[in-house]
């Protein structure tokens, strides 16, 4: 490992490292510095951002699991429209449900909060209402899906706590827009409670072996991208062990998303590759294109991952309204290879309940 320092950062094994607190945006709404952190160091401000309201997108994503059941949660605000999604997806099954609602022209109306450490996040029209609180180092969501599933609302309420010391931070530009950027920040293997019920099924989340996940976003995109996330949580080898991969769009020559955690203590990766079996490159759609549940070979470029991801379900959503195309596959699965940590220690991994993705979308 290398390091070199200036003003405000780092050089970290040739990727910059963001090491003090400032404003996001220069006055002139350009990313003031590029890079990856552990933590929100740099301050998200609305009004900084030189970019129509049109193009202005701001999500928070949850994620909750253990080892037969997932719920994922999202309540977006996208500029021309809000999106309100739940998923339910039951591992023994292989199954899963997935609901949205949309609204037209939210255009910051949801007042989503700059910062993921504090404050409320909510939605709610005639089917939806789902609410994040986040206080005293918790988070409480509470979702309320009127006609999720054979005419049964689902119901849910889940505390996350035990927030790990070190999150994945990453603000990143695109070279051929000075004013699009992505500040994102991925909160992964904090403890979950709760419960959740859907008609006749009612399933506890124990704190023993549940987890919860933030995706927190905040952006302004150029039109067309393609992009791929994996992200894991549990426990492995006695240590509570996450991590978070990402490549694929805008311009990543400062830095990458790809973290390991153990014990909320982040290994710093440099590329990714997830080695998804093609079928045909030339192919339109995404689910055309890959092999989705066939199992992927998940590498770097530093010789510090050999992952294999074997695929169980494949959550797929396909919409084409011609202006705006979503082409979408989170497929859940187990991972199990070896990883090396900063330090060139292996850790091993074995069936580690994780998803990974590959999306396209114009918009």
């Amino acid at each position: 490992m290398t390091t070199s320092s200036q003003d405000g950062f780092e050089f970290l094994n040739g990727q910059v490292r963001i090491t003090q607190p400032g404003p996001l945006h220069t006055a002139d709404g350009i990313l003031a510095r590029p890079g990856f952190a552990t933590s929100l160091l740099l301050e998200y401000d609305r009004s900084r951002i030189a970019a129509s309201k049109l193009r202005i997108k701001e999500w928070d994503y949850y994620l909750v699991n253990d080892d037969d059941y997932a719920l994922a949660f999202t309540i977006g605000d996208m500029g021309y429209m809000t999106l309100t999604s739940a998923s339910v997806m039951d591992f023994k099954k292989g199954t899963f449900i997935t609901q949205s609602t949309f609204g037209i022209l939210p255009l910051g109306s949801l007042n989503m909060p700059s910062t993921s450490s504090f404050g409320v996040t909510s939605f709610a029209d005639k089917r939806a209402a789902m609410t994040y609180e986040v206080a005293g180092g918790m988070r409480r969501l509470v979702v309320n899906f009127a006609d999720f599933a054979d005419g049964q609302p689902l119901l849910a309420e889940i505390v996350l706590d035990e927030e790990p010391r070190d999150s994945m931070v990453i603000a990143t530009p695109w070279a051929e827009d000075a004013h699009a950027f992505y500040y994102n920040q991925k909160i992964v293997g904090m403890r979950a409670i709760g419960s959740f019920s859907l008609g006749n099924l009612y399933h506890d989340f124990s704190e023993d072996n549940s987890f919860g996940l933030l995706d927190w976003g905040r952006g302004v995109w150029t039109r067309d991208n393609t992009w791929f996330w994996g992200v894991a949580q549990g426990w492995q080898n006695g240590k509570r062990f996450a991590m978070n991969l990402g490549y694929g769009f805008g311009d990543t020559t400062a830095a990458s998303e790809n973290m390991l955690f153990v014990d909320g203590i982040a290994h710093k990766l440099a590329n990714v590759d997830f080695g998804i079996p093609v079928r045909d490159a030339e192919a339109a759609t995404v689910g055309e294109r890959f092999d989705l549940m066939a199992p992927w070979h998940v590498t770097d470029d530093e010789g510090r991952l050999d992952l294999t991801f074997t695929p169980d379900i494949d959550r797929a959503d396909y919409v084409d309204l011609k202006l705006v195309v979503s082409d979408q596959h989170q497929v859940f699965g187990l991972f199990n290879g070896i990883v090396k940590l900063d330090d060139g220690t292996e850790f091993e991994i074995h069936d580690l309940r994780g998803s990974a993705e590959a999306v396209h979308n114009v918009y």
